[in-house]
């Protein structure tokens, strides 16, 4: 996918502001039951809003972690910006997720309870220009979860072929 671009005020081209989706976590979707999702911003450093903004951010192995009365986002990989310095950021660091008191306080309680953990499920710029993670309060699935919701994913792709071509 290309970076959407667009003629500036003087002619030059330029990348696309606004909201957009910047990664998402497919294998969460596989992986797990989604019970509760929740919106929360992201601090990060200069370099690491530059990559996330030019998309290159990954959270497959990506998971919540409640420590101290806060949220860090752990194992999620933001590439290097490319025309960093010495000073660039580290690509697995934690990082801090900016949630409400009441919020951090939930989570908590339902993590702690047996087979239950809390995951990214994608990560986004609003519409204000700030990087969101979107994470969910998720429960494992089981090998039978994972067939079943296959098979009933299959049954309504073939019952929509079917309606298709029936008109």
């Amino acid at each position: 996918m290309g970076k959407k671009r667009r003629k500036g005020k003087k002619g030059k081209e330029e990348v696309r502001r606004g909201p957009r989706t910047v990664a998402t976590n497919r294998k969460a979707r596989h992986e797990y039951f989604i019970e509760e999702t929740f919106e929360a911003g992201i601090a990060l450093t200069g370099t690491e809003i530059k990559s996330v903004r030019q998309g290159k951010v990954s959270l497959q192995d990506g998971f919540v972690l409640i420590k101290d009365g806060e949220a860090w986002l752990m194992n999620v990989h933001i590439a290097p910006y490319e025309h960093g310095n010495r000073a660039n950021h580290q690509e697995t660091r934690p990082r801090k997720l900016l949630l409400h008191r009441r919020e951090i306080d939930h989570l908590h309680g339902q993590a702690t309870q047996r087979g239950w953990t809390i995951v990214p499920l994608r990560m986004y710029i609003n519409e204000a220009g700030r990087a969101k993670v979107e994470i969910a309060l998720v429960r494992g699935k089981q090998k039978f979860d994972k067939r079943q919701t296959i098979a009933k994913r299959e049954a309504e792709r073939d019952l929509r072929r079917a309606l298709k071509h029936a008109y």
